[in-house]
């Protein structure tokens, strides 16, 4: 795909100790591992490759997200571009089910009502306890925000409508601009934001995957219509 003056990039950020370790994550302020860098500065060389530059960068406040943002724009030649972060584009909370490793869900809960809350559209996990140490209202990032506006379990659509804000009131209307955007966030956040960009079902929305650190380029028209959107797999930036 070629270049375009308000073209939107989105990226999932790089490996954690807890993607490797198959532990669902969340909020949890998880720090990327050495491989999870290693990716963010990759697809940083592939989009510089590639032709792409940017105006600003988007991110959740979860340090994996600007880890791989300060990774990925030291090696696009950009380490002092702009970050703008907010919780409104952070992962999907997965509620009591945060720290835990499959087997363990599976064990507590049974596989098939742990399966429909995360890769189903409408059903949360259950939720964390007012109490419970992992609630975000005990996590200084989120220290001066409303404790009852913070979520403690989150279904698929509602991290979509905690996302859609943020896309409507920054991202959309710095795109009609004509800004050059990268997003990066997380799998969940990101499959939501691809669903509505993309016009799809709940049940197409199941099937969607994101991978880890691998671009995602939407082109726009003038009124803020998708022209097209495609992957910037490792070969298509081969010189």
């Amino acid at each position: 795909m070629s270049a375009h003056a308000a073209w939107l990039v989105l990226l999932r950020h790089g490996h954690s100790a807890w993607n490797l370790g198959d532990r669902f994550t969340g909020w949890t302020d998880i720090p990327l591992t050495e491989v999870g860098l290693a990716e963010a500065a990759a697809a940083g060389e592939r989009l510089a490759r590639a032709g792409f530059a940017f105006d600003e960068v988007h991110g959740s406040i979860l340090q994996r997200s600007r880890q791989t943002a300060a990774t990925l724009l030291a090696a696009l030649g950009t380490p002092d571009l702009p970050y703008y972060a907010s919780w409104r584009l952070n992962e999907r909370h997965y509620g009591a089910l945060q720290g835990m490793i499959k087997r363990e869900i599976f064990a507590t809960w049974g596989e098939e009502a742990s399966r429909r809350w995360w890769r189903g559209y409408h059903e949360p996990p259950p939720a964390l306890e007012w109490d419970d140490p992992r609630h975000p209202r005990f996590d200084p990032l989120y220290l001066g925000m409303d404790p009852h506006a913070l979520p403690a379990s989150e279904s698929l659509r509602d991290c979509q409508q905690r996302m859609l804000p943020y896309w409507h009131a920054v991202l959309a209307p710095r795109l009609r601009a004509g800004r050059r955007l990268l997003v990066i966030s997380h799998g969940n956040t990101l499959r939501g934001l691809v669903m509505y960009l993309d016009g799809l079902s709940a049940e197409a929305m199941e099937r969607v995957e994101i991978a880890s650190a691998v671009p995602l380029i939407y082109r726009f028209d003038a009124a803020g219509g998708v022209l097209g959107r495609a992957w910037l797999e490792p070969a298509a930036a081969t010189p």
